[in-house]
């Protein structure tokens, strides 16, 4: 990824970075912690707020630094990835098993983070993500790179509505269909069924884990 991207994982180490039935003081703290250790502050951050009771998976918004707090310290926005061309405002995502997307129009200098899960890839998001730039910024697809952040592999998570594949084989499918290059994306090798480094919340369901958290991907512009 281009060195004007800063991008940040977090791991079972650093805490839940979901408040998913987690004390809030104690994920507050965790995302602030997590943010301030790569250099991004809590106040200059927007989540990326899921919302699952819908049948829009393709949600997706246009931001600037009047965003900056929202979901995190203040009421935020539901979308599905946000985009930006603000530079030290901080996207950041929880994840449980689907994939943080991190895409950057070096042209333009536009940042977005999708969240591209099988609800999102069976409304062909991968794709949609990309459109969004073009139809917001005017980004050509052949100069977008992108990033994928760890997920869930198709050995213990194969989306069954795409013949098994992995959730990175389909978005990767679908972003080269929207016209990214294949050289320009960055594959994760890390499986977060397997690498206990990472929440995994299929795994939990399993019984395989004990602990439902959630682990987050942050990406900033950087100046």
């Amino acid at each position: 990824m281009n060195s004007r991207v800063k991008i940040a994982i977090s791991e079972v180490k650093d805490g839940t970075m979901k408040r998913n039935g987690a004390e809030v003081a104690v994920v507050d703290k965790n995302r602030q912690v997590f943010l301030k250790a790569n250099a991004m502050e809590l106040d200059d951050a927007v989540l990326v707020q899921l919302d699952y009771n819908t049948e829009d998976f393709c949600r997706y918004a246009v931001i600037d630094s009047s965003a900056a707090g929202e979901g995190l310290v203040r009421e935020g926005r539901i979308a599905d990835g946000l985009a930006t061309q603000e530079k030290g405002l901080a996207l950041f995502l929880p994840l449980a098993d689907c994939i943080g997307v991190v895409l950057y129009d070096p042209e333009h200098e536009v940042l977005m983070l999708t969240h591209l899960g099988r609800h999102n890839l069976e409304q062909n998001g991968g794709q949609k993500s990309v459109e969004f730039m073009k139809e917001q910024f005017g980004s050509k697809p052949e100069n977008i790179e992108v990033y994928f952040s760890p997920s869930a592999g198709k050995e213990n998570y194969p989306v069954f509505s795409f013949g098994g594949k992995s959730l990175a084989e389909v978005a990767m499918s679908q972003l080269e269909a929207a016209g990214v290059k294949s050289e320009n994306i960055e594959l994760s090798a890390i499986d977060t069924t397997k690498d206990k480094r990472y929440h995994s919340h299929s795994e939990f369901l399993k019984g395989n884990r004990t602990d439902d958290g959630r682990f987050a991907i942050a990406a900033m512009l950087t100046s």
